[in-house]
């Protein structure tokens, strides 16, 4: 069950608390990250640390590696707190 509380937190108020923590990024094209989130905006435009980074394509799932990226929240699709990702 979910406490009064809980009901009463915002989205920009889950994101902030997840600051510091390891979140799944879906994208609306075919990519998929997880990464540390370091910050965010009220566009939700984030910045993430130590990225792994999925591309789904005809030939199969490619990973990157990037050390730092700044997503444009317009292009996110869902985030997952807490996850490690697709392997996961």
């Amino acid at each position: 069950f979910f406490s009064l509380k809980m009901a009463q937190l915002l989205p920009l108020e889950l994101i902030d608390k997840c600051i510091g923590s390891r979140i799944h990024v879906i994208m609306k094209n075919d990519k998929e990250l997880v990464g540390t989130l370091l910050g965010f905006d009220d566009y939700v435009n984030m910045v993430l640390k130590d990225v792994k980074e999925f591309v789904t394509t005809s030939e199969g799932r490619i990973v990157q590696h990037q050390k730092q990226i700044l997503l444009n929240g317009i292009n996110i699709a869902l985030l997952v707190p807490g996850s490690e990702g697709p392997e996961a």
